[in-house]
């Protein structure tokens, strides 16, 4: 089968549903606005999106009615102003330094909630009811140990749920459960939505291994996320090599770490070529269904 063209859209009048999957990946996961761009420029729009953990914050802002575009300003916006960005921090904290001494806790954990609120784009709603696009976000219930999916009620605290990463970001008591990173169990939630008549993207955006003779120790805060990112990577190799999804996009630039958010100009601008590559494997999935 001859490949399409970058610029050419898939066939238009399909009958076929597409859902999208955005999945675990810290600050990498930043690209996964190249691959919502690429379905606007395709006038496409996904019938649903799920998201893990970074995924599911972005996946929830474009479910709420930004375009690619949209995010892409609002994140270069955000993370322009390195003070702005650390006084919010700060303002997200659940425990104080004090803490540390007295044995209270970890001074440097995060409430989700407040965090979203303060980071999220404010035309994002308060409930998953008031989406344009049906939307699910994925967590991990801490003392079940299964995956939880969210798609109704309250919004915040199903994302904030959603990207508790242990140590980092304070658990989320919702709906009788504790709730933690849905990284721990399904980084890249996809294999629920594959079925007969439907097209899964799922966007990949987990960290591959280090360049061979990398010998850098660590600093804690680093080791405590980067635990995280192998964790996440496992996971999803084997899920792949289990059962694939329909389309499967690798995305996020190299030696980006967890959190580097301040590096957002460079992992957009390294996650460009994504686009293209979207854009093909949709015009063959979609010639294939026919």
């Amino acid at each position: 089968m001859p490949r399409s063209r970058p610029s050419e859209a898939p066939p238009s009048g399909s009958a076929t549903e597409i859902a999208l999957v955005l999945g675990a990946g810290g600050a990498r996961g930043l690209s996964h606005i190249a691959v919502l761009e690429a379905f606007d420029e395709l006038g496409l729009r996904p019938a649903r999106i799920s998201g893990c953990s970074i995924g599911a914050i972005i996946g929830a802002a474009y479910t709420a009615g930004l375009s690619g575009r949209e995010l892409r300003e609002h994140v270069l916006s955000t993370f322009r102003d390195r003070a702005r960005v650390i006084a919010r921090l700060l303002d997200c904290r659940v425990g104080k330094l004090a803490d540390l001494v007295r044995g209270l806790g970890n001074p440097v954990l995060i409430d989700g909630e407040r965090l979203l609120d303060l980071f999220w784009p404010e035309a994002v709603p308060d409930r998953f009811e008031e989406l344009s696009i049906p939307f699910t976000a994925i967590a991990a219930d801490y003392h079940r140990h299964t995956v939880v999916a969210l798609h109704n009620g309250p919004l915040t605290p199903a994302v904030a749920a959603s990207l508790a990463i242990p140590g980092l970001v304070r658990p989320v008591a919702l709906g009788g459960r504790v709730l933690i990173d849905g990284g721990a169990i399904d980084p890249l939630p996809y294999r629920e939505l594959l079925a007969p008549g439907r097209i899964v993207v799922a966007v990949d955006v987990s960290a591959p291994m280090a360049e061979p003779g990398e010998a850098r120790i660590p600093g804690a805060m680093e080791a405590l996320v980067g635990a995280s990112q192998i964790l996440t990577r496992t996971l999803v190799q084997r899920l792949i090599e289990q059962e694939p999804p329909d389309i499967l996009i690798r995305a996020g630039a190299d030696r980006i770490g967890g959190l580097d958010f301040f590096k957002a100009k460079a992992i957009l601008a390294a996650a460009e070529p994504i686009k293209d590559e979207v854009k093909r494997a949709l015009a063959r999935a979609l010639e294939a269904q026919g």
